[in-house]
Protein backbone atom coordinates (compact mmCIF):
# COMPACT_ATOMS: atom_id res chain seq x y z
CA UNK A 1 0.00 0.00 0.00
CA UNK A 2 1.61 3.13 -0.56
CA UNK A 3 2.87 5.96 2.04
CA UNK A 4 1.86 9.41 2.09
CA UNK A 5 5.17 9.87 1.28
CA UNK A 6 5.20 7.96 -1.85
CA UNK A 7 1.68 9.27 -2.75
CA UNK A 8 3.11 13.25 -2.66
CA UNK A 9 5.87 12.18 -4.43
CA UNK A 10 4.23 10.84 -7.33
CA UNK A 11 1.29 13.74 -7.38
CA UNK A 12 4.61 15.85 -7.74
CA UNK A 13 6.02 14.06 -10.06
CA UNK A 14 2.67 13.64 -12.25
CA UNK A 15 2.11 17.39 -12.25
CA UNK A 16 5.08 18.11 -13.41
CA UNK A 17 4.97 15.56 -16.56
CA UNK A 18 1.63 16.79 -17.16
CA UNK A 19 3.02 20.51 -17.40
CA UNK A 20 0.90 22.31 -14.94
CA UNK A 21 3.98 24.15 -13.93
CA UNK A 22 2.76 26.66 -17.09
CA UNK A 23 -0.92 26.78 -15.06
CA UNK A 24 -0.12 26.89 -11.44
CA UNK A 25 3.05 28.96 -9.61
CA UNK A 26 2.84 25.96 -6.86
CA UNK A 27 3.69 23.53 -9.56
CA UNK A 28 6.24 25.54 -11.08
CA UNK A 29 7.69 25.87 -7.49
CA UNK A 30 8.28 22.08 -7.77
CA UNK A 31 9.23 21.98 -11.53
CA UNK A 32 12.21 24.48 -10.04
CA UNK A 33 12.71 22.23 -7.01
CA UNK A 34 13.29 18.95 -9.25
CA UNK A 35 14.89 20.20 -12.17
CA UNK A 36 16.85 23.09 -11.01
CA UNK A 37 17.91 22.30 -7.18
CA UNK A 38 17.82 18.65 -7.85
CA UNK A 39 15.63 18.00 -4.92
CA UNK A 40 13.82 14.31 -3.74
CA UNK A 41 10.75 14.88 -2.59
CA UNK A 42 10.47 11.93 -0.24
CA UNK A 43 14.26 12.73 1.20
CA UNK A 44 14.68 13.58 4.92
CA UNK A 45 17.74 15.29 5.30
CA UNK A 46 18.46 17.24 8.34
CA UNK A 47 17.65 21.16 8.07
CA UNK A 48 20.68 23.00 6.84
CA UNK A 49 21.52 25.57 9.42
CA UNK A 50 24.03 28.35 9.42
CA UNK A 51 26.83 28.18 12.42
CA UNK A 52 25.99 31.41 15.40
CA UNK A 53 29.49 33.28 13.72
CA UNK A 54 26.95 33.13 10.66
CA UNK A 55 23.71 34.33 11.97
CA UNK A 56 25.24 37.02 13.87
CA UNK A 57 26.45 38.04 10.72
CA UNK A 58 23.25 38.24 8.87
CA UNK A 59 22.20 39.85 10.97
CA UNK A 60 24.40 42.31 11.29
CA UNK A 61 23.72 43.22 7.61
CA UNK A 62 20.04 43.60 8.21
CA UNK A 63 21.22 46.94 10.16
CA UNK A 64 18.58 48.85 11.75
CA UNK A 65 15.25 46.32 10.06
CA UNK A 66 15.53 44.29 12.92
CA UNK A 67 14.74 47.01 15.64
CA UNK A 68 12.48 48.71 13.83
CA UNK A 69 10.93 45.00 12.88
CA UNK A 70 10.58 43.79 16.67
CA UNK A 71 7.26 45.50 17.48
CA UNK A 72 5.71 44.90 14.61
CA UNK A 73 6.91 40.91 15.42
CA UNK A 74 5.60 41.44 18.69
CA UNK A 75 1.98 42.36 17.39
CA UNK A 76 1.45 40.00 15.12
CA UNK A 77 2.37 37.04 17.13
CA UNK A 78 -0.32 38.62 19.80
CA UNK A 79 -2.95 38.38 17.32
CA UNK A 80 -1.45 34.91 15.54
CA UNK A 81 0.17 32.90 18.69
CA UNK A 82 -3.23 31.78 19.96
CA UNK A 83 -3.60 29.89 16.73
CA UNK A 84 -0.43 27.68 17.40
CA UNK A 85 1.56 30.37 14.67
CA UNK A 86 4.81 31.00 15.08
CA UNK A 87 6.65 34.14 13.38
CA UNK A 88 9.70 34.10 11.57
CA UNK A 89 12.27 36.82 10.09
CA UNK A 90 14.67 35.50 7.28
CA UNK A 91 16.72 37.64 4.72
CA UNK A 92 17.08 37.66 1.07
CA UNK A 93 19.10 34.49 1.37
CA UNK A 94 16.30 32.49 3.57
CA UNK A 95 18.33 32.39 6.48
CA UNK A 96 15.94 32.48 9.69
CA UNK A 97 17.51 35.43 11.56
CA UNK A 98 14.32 35.93 14.51
CA UNK A 99 11.41 34.21 15.41
CA UNK A 100 8.12 34.74 18.18
CA UNK A 101 6.80 31.40 19.43
CA UNK A 102 4.85 29.68 22.19
CA UNK A 103 7.50 28.41 24.39
CA UNK A 104 5.12 24.92 24.65
CA UNK A 105 5.31 25.26 20.98
CA UNK A 106 9.12 25.76 20.47
CA UNK A 107 10.34 21.68 20.33
CA UNK A 108 7.44 21.30 17.46
CA UNK A 109 8.69 24.33 15.50
CA UNK A 110 12.50 23.78 16.07
CA UNK A 111 11.97 19.90 14.75
CA UNK A 112 10.33 21.29 11.47
CA UNK A 113 13.06 23.94 11.29
CA UNK A 114 11.11 26.71 11.95
CA UNK A 115 14.33 28.47 13.88
CA UNK A 116 16.82 31.31 14.18
CA UNK A 117 19.75 29.95 11.75
CA UNK A 118 17.94 27.37 9.97
CA UNK A 119 18.41 27.96 5.97
CA UNK A 120 14.63 28.25 4.23
CA UNK A 121 16.19 29.09 0.75
CA UNK A 122 13.90 26.96 -2.27
CA UNK A 123 17.28 25.81 -3.20
CA UNK A 124 17.61 24.04 0.25
CA UNK A 125 14.06 23.39 1.44
CA UNK A 126 12.04 23.26 -2.12
CA UNK A 127 8.97 24.50 -2.14
CA UNK A 128 8.04 26.24 0.67
CA UNK A 129 6.23 29.95 1.82
CA UNK A 130 10.01 31.72 2.84
CA UNK A 131 12.04 30.08 -0.07
CA UNK A 132 8.89 31.02 -3.06
CA UNK A 133 8.20 34.33 -1.58
CA UNK A 134 12.27 34.91 -2.09
CA UNK A 135 12.06 33.18 -5.65
CA UNK A 136 9.42 35.35 -6.71
CA UNK A 137 9.23 38.29 -4.99
CA UNK A 138 5.69 37.89 -3.94
CA UNK A 139 3.22 37.37 -1.04
CA UNK A 140 3.35 33.26 -0.87
CA UNK A 141 0.63 31.05 0.83
CA UNK A 142 2.09 27.44 0.61
CA UNK A 143 -0.02 24.74 2.71
CA UNK A 144 0.41 21.20 3.77
CA UNK A 145 0.94 19.13 1.14
CA UNK A 146 1.68 21.79 -1.76
CA UNK A 147 5.23 21.61 0.31
CA UNK A 148 7.91 20.12 -2.14
CA UNK A 149 9.43 17.93 0.63
CA UNK A 150 7.61 15.27 2.47
CA UNK A 151 9.10 16.63 5.79
CA UNK A 152 7.32 19.99 5.53
CA UNK A 153 3.79 18.69 4.46
CA UNK A 154 2.04 19.33 8.24
CA UNK A 155 2.63 22.79 7.81
CA UNK A 156 0.46 25.86 6.71
CA UNK A 157 2.65 29.10 6.36
CA UNK A 158 2.13 32.45 4.73
CA UNK A 159 5.36 35.03 3.39
CA UNK A 160 5.12 38.22 2.67
CA UNK A 161 8.01 40.34 1.34
CA UNK A 162 10.16 43.11 2.80
CA UNK A 163 11.06 45.88 0.65
CA UNK A 164 13.37 48.26 1.39
CA UNK A 165 13.80 52.20 0.80
CA UNK A 166 15.55 51.46 -2.57
CA UNK A 167 12.93 49.08 -3.44
CA UNK A 168 15.68 46.24 -2.97
CA UNK A 169 13.84 43.08 -1.11
CA UNK A 170 15.48 42.74 2.82
CA UNK A 171 13.91 40.08 4.16
CA UNK A 172 10.77 38.07 4.32
CA UNK A 173 8.57 37.89 6.88
CA UNK A 174 6.69 34.34 7.48
CA UNK A 175 3.51 33.01 9.76
CA UNK A 176 3.51 29.26 9.74
CA UNK A 177 1.53 26.72 11.97
CA UNK A 178 1.62 23.13 12.34
CA UNK A 179 -2.53 22.82 13.46
CA UNK A 180 -4.51 20.84 10.79
CA UNK A 181 -8.08 21.98 10.20
CA UNK A 182 -8.44 26.04 10.36
CA UNK A 183 -10.99 27.38 8.62
CA UNK A 184 -10.05 29.11 5.19
CA UNK A 185 -11.44 32.56 7.18
CA UNK A 186 -8.98 32.44 9.59
CA UNK A 187 -5.83 31.28 7.12
CA UNK A 188 -6.88 34.55 5.12
CA UNK A 189 -7.26 36.74 8.28
CA UNK A 190 -3.43 35.52 9.13
CA UNK A 191 -2.21 36.66 5.80
CA UNK A 192 -4.09 39.96 5.89
CA UNK A 193 -2.77 40.65 8.95
CA UNK A 194 0.94 39.72 8.05
CA UNK A 195 0.52 42.22 4.92
CA UNK A 196 -0.36 44.57 7.10
CA UNK A 197 2.15 44.54 9.54
CA UNK A 198 4.93 44.59 6.47
CA UNK A 199 3.81 47.63 5.12
CA UNK A 200 3.46 49.51 8.71
CA UNK A 201 7.51 48.20 8.60
CA UNK A 202 8.22 49.19 5.19
CA UNK A 203 6.51 52.68 6.38
CA UNK A 204 8.89 52.99 9.05
CA UNK A 205 12.02 52.22 6.86
CA UNK A 206 11.14 54.45 4.49
CA UNK A 207 10.94 57.11 7.79
CA UNK A 208 14.46 55.92 9.25
CA UNK A 209 16.37 56.36 6.22
CA UNK A 210 14.70 60.17 5.35
CA UNK A 211 14.52 61.00 8.70
CA UNK A 212 13.41 65.21 8.00
CA UNK A 213 11.34 64.47 5.01
CA UNK A 214 7.68 64.43 4.83
CA UNK A 215 5.55 61.10 3.76
CA UNK A 216 2.85 61.04 1.37
CA UNK A 217 0.49 58.54 0.40
CA UNK A 218 -0.10 58.00 -3.04
CA UNK A 219 -4.18 58.06 -3.51
CA UNK A 220 -5.77 55.26 -5.05
CA UNK A 221 -7.53 51.84 -4.00
CA UNK A 222 -6.07 48.40 -3.08
CA UNK A 223 -3.04 48.94 -6.21
CA UNK A 224 -2.06 52.10 -3.73
CA UNK A 225 -1.93 49.75 -0.49
CA UNK A 226 1.62 50.96 1.12
CA UNK A 227 2.43 53.14 -1.38
CA UNK A 228 4.55 56.54 0.24
CA UNK A 229 6.54 58.64 -1.20
CA UNK A 230 9.10 60.78 0.82
CA UNK A 231 9.10 64.44 -0.22
CA UNK A 232 11.33 66.89 0.62
CA UNK A 233 11.23 70.92 1.68
CA UNK A 234 11.44 71.40 -1.49
CA UNK A 235 8.14 69.06 -2.90
CA UNK A 236 10.67 66.84 -4.57
CA UNK A 237 10.50 63.22 -3.97
CA UNK A 238 13.78 61.32 -2.56
CA UNK A 239 12.22 58.42 -1.89
CA UNK A 240 9.48 55.77 -2.64
CA UNK A 241 8.23 52.35 -1.33
CA UNK A 242 8.22 49.65 -3.59
CA UNK A 243 4.34 49.64 -4.10
CA UNK A 244 4.48 53.35 -4.76
CA UNK A 245 7.23 52.89 -7.72
CA UNK A 246 5.12 50.27 -9.01
CA UNK A 247 1.77 52.14 -8.65
CA UNK A 248 3.74 55.25 -10.20
CA UNK A 249 5.94 53.71 -12.28
CA UNK A 250 9.29 55.17 -10.70
CA UNK A 251 12.22 53.19 -11.62
CA UNK A 252 15.87 52.68 -9.98
CA UNK A 253 16.75 56.64 -10.16
CA UNK A 254 14.17 57.87 -7.55
CA UNK A 255 16.97 58.92 -4.91
CA UNK A 256 19.62 60.75 -7.30
CA UNK A 257 17.10 62.23 -9.60
CA UNK A 258 14.26 63.47 -7.51
CA UNK A 259 10.80 64.64 -9.56
CA UNK A 260 8.32 66.91 -8.22
CA UNK A 261 5.18 65.71 -6.27
CA UNK A 262 2.93 67.33 -8.82
CA UNK A 263 4.60 66.28 -11.35
CA UNK A 264 4.04 62.11 -10.18
CA UNK A 265 0.54 62.65 -8.23
CA UNK A 266 -0.94 65.44 -11.35
CA UNK A 267 -1.52 68.08 -8.71
CA UNK A 268 -1.38 71.77 -9.26
CA UNK A 269 0.80 73.54 -8.13
CA UNK A 270 2.90 77.18 -8.20
CA UNK A 271 5.29 77.66 -11.10
CA UNK A 272 5.49 81.11 -11.14
CA UNK A 273 8.03 82.74 -8.23
CA UNK A 274 5.49 85.23 -7.87
CA UNK A 275 3.12 82.35 -6.93
CA UNK A 276 5.55 80.61 -4.57
CA UNK A 277 6.21 83.87 -2.87
CA UNK A 278 2.40 84.35 -2.28
CA UNK A 279 2.72 80.84 -0.55
CA UNK A 280 5.53 81.44 1.58
CA UNK A 281 3.47 84.34 2.88
CA UNK A 282 0.02 82.68 3.51
CA UNK A 283 2.07 80.35 5.60
CA UNK A 284 3.59 83.04 7.91
CA UNK A 285 0.26 84.25 8.38
CA UNK A 286 -1.37 80.67 8.94
CA UNK A 287 1.51 80.05 11.55
CA UNK A 288 0.74 83.74 13.15
CA UNK A 289 -2.90 83.00 13.35
CA UNK A 290 -3.75 85.80 11.58
CA UNK A 291 -1.28 88.09 13.01
CA UNK A 292 0.13 90.31 10.43
CA UNK A 293 3.26 91.88 12.99
CA UNK A 294 3.99 88.74 13.80
CA UNK A 295 3.95 87.06 10.25
CA UNK A 296 6.41 90.16 8.93
CA UNK A 297 9.02 89.26 11.97
CA UNK A 298 9.59 85.91 11.21
CA UNK A 299 9.55 86.53 7.58
CA UNK A 300 12.20 89.18 8.37
CA UNK A 301 10.39 91.70 6.57
CA UNK A 302 8.17 95.21 8.02
CA UNK A 303 5.19 95.18 8.50
CA UNK A 304 4.56 97.34 5.46
CA UNK A 305 6.53 95.29 3.17
CA UNK A 306 4.34 92.45 3.98
CA UNK A 307 1.37 94.54 3.35
CA UNK A 308 2.69 95.35 -0.11
CA UNK A 309 3.64 92.21 -1.18
CA UNK A 310 0.01 90.58 -0.07
CA UNK A 311 -1.66 93.26 -2.21
CA UNK A 312 -0.01 92.47 -5.30
CA UNK A 313 -2.19 89.01 -4.96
Amino acid sequence: MPTEVSLHQSRIEAAISGGLAARSPIAASWARSARLHRLDPGARKPRLRVTGQELSRARERLGPVLPLAAPHLDQLFQVTGSLGACIVMADADGIAVERRGNPGDDRDFADSGLWTGTLWSEAEAGTNAIGTCLAEGRAVTVHRDQHYLASNIGLSCSSVPLYGHDGDLLAIIDVSTARDGLPEAILGLITGTLAEAVRKLEADLLHHHFPRARIVMVPGQEAAAGALLAVDADDLVIGATRAARQCLGLGPDVGTVPRPLADLLGLECHERIEDAERAVLSRALARSGGNVSAAARALGLSRATLHRKLGRG
